[in-house]
């Protein structure tokens, strides 16, 4: 079993993240053009297509740039809150939406997504968590400071994916006593018996293997 990971982009050029089971795809936020996410994806070889949902945090352009085309090219679900829906200007093309509220669980495939609020000046922002094959992935981006709700839904994920000003102290400060923290580089795998690991902006493919 097995849940792959990869930060395709972070930061104020553009945050996207890959979430992927052998069945089911899910793009984390699209804030990269789509020609910038073809080529990161083709890059660490997975397929530019097939995606079943895009996942939306918030409307800042660094995080839904790519959104109107990669929906319409990939015909894929957008799941994004009520508030953030209504102060985004859709193209009539983009027809497939899912709305949802903080802290309202639901399922992608075989991937249970539990959003939840975090303090951001937007107008409704969100992270994520992501479950599939007993394996629990957290993607929290433009966090400005670590609320409890923020450390009650990641504190028992095995990868956690965190995007601020001042990642790894935040990091830490969220994720408490576990192993060393250390950048995942390209090509690492694995998850530490306990706690979590950072994927700053440079990280690449992070397949994950729950230990039986």
């Amino acid at each position: 079993m097995s849940l792959r990971v990869c930060v395709l982009g972070s930061g104020s050029k553009g945050n996207s993240t890959l979430v992927a089971t052998e069945k089911t795809r899910v793009l984390v936020d699209a804030g990269l053009n789509r020609r910038e996410t073809y080529a990161r994806l083709a890059a660490v070889g997975e397929r530019t297509d097939g995606f079943d949902a895009i996942l939306v945090s918030h409307e800042h352009v660094d995080h839904i740039s790519g959104l109107r085309l990669l929906g319409i090219d990939w015909k894929a679900t957008i799941y994004i809150t009520h508030l953030t829906h209504e102060v985004i200007s859709w193209d009539p093309r983009l027809c497939a939406f899912e709305l949802f509220s903080p802290g309202q669980k639901f399922t992608i495939g075989d991937i249970e997504v539990t959003p939840f609020s975090i303090p951001h000046d937007a107008t409704d922002p969100v992270a994520f968590t992501l479950e599939s094959q007993g394996l629990k992935v957290g993607v929290v981006t433009d966090l400005g400071y670590v609320h409890e709700v923020v450390k009650q839904r990641v504190k028992d994920c095995q990868c956690l994916i965190f995007e601020s000003n001042r990642a790894l102290p935040l990091a830490r400060e969220t994720a408490g006593d576990g192993p060393p923290w250390t950048p995942l580089k390209p090509g690492d795998s694995g998850i530490p018996h306990r706690g979590f690991r950072w994927l700053g902006p440079s990280a690449g493919a992070c397949p994950l293997e729950r230990n039986e």
